[in-house]
C-alpha cells in the first residue's frame, strides 16, 4: 500500500531512525506470548492464507498448502511454527496507518485544482525532479497523466504519504488509487522542518497540526510541503472490491487490525507476527506482515493498518507506542536462525 513512508504521525512528524546493530535471534515458548491463548487464531489464519502463496521457499509453500485445508488454527501455528524474537538494539516502535477517503473530481474545476498523477514514462528508476520542481515547473501539466483532482494540497500530500486511498467524486462515482511509483528522492519530514524553524515544539507536531498550519498559511504552507523532495505517483486500482482493503506490498488486499507493515530486511513478507503493543490502547494479537514502508526500518519497527476512512485515520494517528514483535517462522527456518533452545 505505502511505498513512501510510515504512519501519518511518523512520516509527518519528528520520529528519527537510530542506528541499528547486528540482529540477534532468540527462540521463545508459546507461553511467553502474552495473550496468545485468547486470540482469534482463525482470523489470523485466514489473513495468512491471503498472501502465503507468494512467500518464497519450499517450507512456506508446504505450510501455505496446509493452511488452505482449514486446519484448527491455533494448532496449525503451534505445530508448524516457532516464535522468534528478532532484535537489533533499537526499542520497538509501533505506529498506525490507514486508507484515506477524499472528495475529488475526474476533471479540474475551480474547487478541485490539485492533481494526482500517474508516473511519467521518462522518470525511470533514478532520481527525477523534486516535488518543488514538479509543482513549480509544470513538468506534468497537459500530458494526460492526471487520475483525479483534489481540493486541498495538504490532503494530497498526506495521501502521498499513505500511498493509497479512495476518491469519491461529487457525482457519486468513485475510484481507488494505489502507489504507482516515486521520483527517487528521500522523504524529508515537514514536521521536523517546523520544529527546526521554531514554529512548534516536537511534542506539538501531529498530522492535524501540520494540516492546520498549512491551511492557515497557504503560501508558506506550499513552500513547507515542498521542503520534502519526495513525490509519489499513483495508479488506479478500482478493480479491488469495495469491501476489501487496499493493496499492500504483496499486491494483495490488506486487513484492518491484522496487517502490519515491517522491514523486510528482518521479517519475511507474508510471515505471521505476534504483536504486543503497549500504550493507551494495547494490542496482543497475531497479525501478518503484508506491507512495507520506507520509514519502517529495523527488526522491531512496525506499522499497524487501521482500516479505511476518517475514524481509522484518527485511530492510526494516535499510535506511537512501545512493545514487542515476535515473528513466527517455520520450525526449520527458526532453528537455523536462532539455534536450539538454551
Amino acid at each position: 500500500m505505502r511505498r513512501l513512508a510510515a504512519a501519518m504521525v511518523v512520516a509527518a512528524g519528528v520520529v528519527t531512525g537510530p542506528a541499528h546493530s547486528q540482529p540477534t535471534y532468540r527462540l521463545l515458548d508459546w507461553g511467553a506470548l502474552d495473550g496468545w491463548a485468547t486470540d482469534d487464531h482463525a482470523v489470523a489464519l485466514a489473513v495468512f492464507g491471503e498472501t502465503c502463496g507468494d512467500i518464497d521457499g519450499a517450507d512456506w509453500a508446504a505450510l501455505c498448502a496446509l493452511a488452505q485445508s482449514s486446519p484448527d488454527a491455533r494448532s496449525f501455528f503451534e505445530l508448524f511454527f516457532r516464535p522468534v524474537l528478532i532484535e537489533d538494539g533499537t526499542p520497538a516502535l509501533f505506529t498506525g496507518y490507514y486508507e484515506p477517503e477524499l472528495t475529488g473530481s475526474p476533471v479540474p474545476t475551480s474547487r478541485f485544482r490539485f492533481p494526482l498523477h500517474r508516473p511519467p514514462p521518462e522518470m525511470g528508476g533514478g532520481p527525477w525532479l523534486t516535488r518543488a520542481q514538479i509543482e513549480e515547473s509544470g513538468a506534468l501539466r497537459g500530458r494526460g497523466l492526471e487520475i483525479a483532482w483534489l481540493e486541498d494540497p495538504v490532503e494530497k500530500f498526506f495521501l502521498q504519504i499513505q500511498g493509497s486511498g479512495r476518491i469519491r467524486f461529487t457525482d457519486g462515482r468513485g475510484i481507488r488509487v494505489g502507489f504507482g511509483g516515486k521520483n527517487g528522492h528521500p522523504y524529508r519530514s515537514v514536521g521536523q522542518e517546523l520544529v527546526r524553524r521554531g514554529l512548534f515544539q516536537a511534542h506539538e507536531v501531529s498530522a492535524g497540526a501540520i494540516r492546520r498550519w498549512v491551511r492557515q498559511n497557504p503560501d508558506a504552507g506550499r513552500a513547507l510541503l515542498q521542503t520534502n523532495p519526495s513525490y509519489v505517483f499513483f495508479r488506479e486500482v478500482s478493480q479491488v472490491p469495495a469491501d476489501k482493503g487496499p493493496l499492500g506490498a504483496m499486491n494483495r488486499s490488506i486487513t484492518a487490525g491484522r496487517t502490519v507493515a515491517v522491514d523486510p530486511a528482518h521479517v519475511p513478507l507474508g510471515a505471521p507476527v505476534w504483536i504486543e503493543k503497549r500504550g493507551a490502547d494495547p494490542i496482543h494479537r497475531l497479525m501478518v506482515a503484508q506491507d512495507t514502508g520506507s520509514a519502517i526500518k529495523g527488526a522491531q519497527r512496525a506499522d499497524i493498518f487501521y482500516g479505511t476512512g476518517e475514524a481509522a485515520g484518527k485511530d492510526a494517528g494516535r499510535v506511537r507506542d512501545p512493545g514487542r514483535m515476535v515473528v513466527l517462522l517455520p520450525i526449520e527456518t527458526a532453528l537455523a536462525q536462532a539455534g536450539p533452545d538454551d
